[in-house]
């Protein structure tokens, strides 16, 4: 018991000095969730309050359950473009509803521990990920750079240079959350001609309340949300996953990827409740937060509760915050989250795992989809592993001095991607010669590679040789007794040892 409470205890703070840095961290999250929360809403078709209140709520009970510290999740893009066709033919209602499955999807994907799919995305595709998500976070910003006056250019300067060069000075604040004030009180002091948060949107006036989707409890409503909420879950998981995966590299930690699924789906489903839209993890205020100090469920629970407490108190005041404030902010995460490693690598690195990097990044730029970008660089992942493991077999053929006996020695993998350069290795051999199949070096793995076998000795004894595979390993063995029809290993007799 103990030592459990340790554990809680230092997920949450651990003394003084880290519980103001978590608190300072978590009031930077809420103020840069603010306009990307109601750019989601407006991008679902939905009242900006849908988007805002489900940013409380997800970054609240996200805090409690979910398995990576200091990660933030809130409403996001990923989820909010999925739905734009089901909030315009059958209004808001159905949005939260299919929310709602969308998180009994994802608990139910932590429980079968989906989250171990995770091992087949490749460092490659990761890379590619975090760098396509830091250029999407940077074409964000690109409308509040275009049509405006100079001082928003000069505020945006100014906003970079607080945020790069006050930690120099001092790092007991965090930089991008002094940017945010200074900028404000300059904009609004002298009332410079710049955007600010209030044009993006009307914010909400008060809390939300917990409501039950209006929707009819029938077989027809589940035939409309199920698909929606089939494509938001998996999308939810997948950036959530990676991103925590991210948060684990940038903080030298592991994550409960297991817990976190679970901890999405319980925090989706509370967020549609209280009149929120689905989300998931978020990378840009994950970075803003990691690298304004916050590690725990602190900075995650004040990124929420804080939220909250700027809508329902401080709304006229945050509604004049300066955008410019806010892209300086973002363009600091786009250039912190961006790999530039990445680009030195490509010289260094072999060239499949440049292109497996670049094409997950030209997918999600093209598409604004990262989980299309994501099955793209899995995909081609595989195609180049198979290759490389497939060039890696080969068949060697040997003949006695009497010409009255062909070995044949295969090494390496045999699976459906060698089959072909197997089957070609056999030339026609003599009626009575003796033929030795040795897979002592090989490995069979699925029905494809028995198939193959199983075609070139049926034709060799069709020309009348005299045929033997020997060496089976003891895996091979089992597969090729259960699906060979011309060669047993004599496993199943006791004649190969196991």
């Amino acid at each position: 018991m103990p030592t459990q409470f340790s554990s809680l205890r230092r997920q949450w703070f651990t003394d003084g000095a880290s519980a103001r840095r978590e608190l300072l961290a978590g009031i930077v999250v809420a103020l840069a969730l603010i306009p990307e929360a109601i750019g989601f809403s407006i991008i679902a078709g939905v009242d900006p309050r849908v988007g805002l209140y489900a940013s409380v709520v997800i970054a609240i009970v996200i805090a409690f359950t979910g398995g990576r510290t200091g990660m933030i999740s809130a409403a996001t893009a990923a989820v909010a473009v999925l739905v734009i066709p089901l909030v315009r033919d059958h209004g808001v209602e159905y949005l939260f509803a299919a929310t709602i499955l969308m998180g009994l999807i994802q608990m139910v994907a932590g429980l079968l521990r989906l989250h171990l799919l995770m091992q087949f995305v490749s460092r490659s595709v990761i890379t590619g990920f975090v760098n396509a998500l830091a250029i999407l976070i940077f074409m964000a910003q690109i409308p509040q750079l275009t049509g405006v006056g100079w001082e928003t250019y000069a505020m945006i300067a100014g906003g970079l240079a607080i945020i790069y060069l006050l930690p120099r000075l001092t790092k007991a604040v965090p930089s991008p959350l002094v940017a945010i004030a200074v900028l404000s009180a300059i904009s609004i002091g002298f009332g410079l001609p710049v955007n600010t948060v209030g044009d993006m949107g009307a914010l909400p006036e008060g809390l939300p309340a917990f409501a039950l989707p209006d929707v009819p409890l029938t077989w027809e409503t589940l035939r409309i949300i199920l698909p929606y909420s089939l494509t938001m879950a998996a999308v939810g998981l997948l950036e959530s996953l990676l991103t925590a995966q991210i948060v684990d590299d940038m903080t030298d930690t592991d994550s409960d990827k297991q817990r976190e699924c679970g901890g999405q789906g319980g925090a989706n489903i509370v967020a549609a409740l209280f009149g929120g839209m689905g989300g998931c993890a978020m990378i840009g205020q994950s970075v803003i937060n990691v690298t304004s100090g916050g590690r725990g469920r602190l900075s995650t629970f004040t990124a929420g509760a804080f939220l909250l407490f700027l809508l329902a108190v401080l709304g006229p005041f945050v509604g004049q915050v300066p955008m410019p404030a806010l892209v300086a902010v973002m363009i600091m995460v786009s250039i912190g989250t961006f790999s530039w490693n990445s680009i030195i690598n490509l010289r260094r690195h072999p060239p499949v795992s440049s292109i497996v990097m670049l094409t997950t990044v030209a997918v999600v730029v093209a598409t604004h989809d990262l989980s299309l970008g994501v099955l793209a660089g899995v995909l081609l992942s595989g195609v180049f592993f198979a290759g490389k493991v497939q060039r890696m077999f080969a068949v060697e053929r040997t003949e006695a001095v009497d010409g009255r006996m062909a070995t044949y020695r295969v090494t390496g993998q045999m699976f459906f991607a060698s089959v072909d350069r197997f089957t070609r290795a056999f030339q026609s051999e003599r009626e009575g010669t003796e033929i030795v199949i040795d897979v002592s070096a090989a490995h069979f793995w699925d029905i494809s590679g028995v198939g193959a076998l199983d075609k070139v000795v049926a034709r060799l004894r069709r020309e009348g040789c005299v045929v033997e595979v020997i060496g089976y390993n003891r895996a091979s063995a089992d597969i090729v007794d259960k699906f060979a029809l011309h060669d047993k290993t004599g496993v199943e007799m006791g004649l190969v040892p196991n």
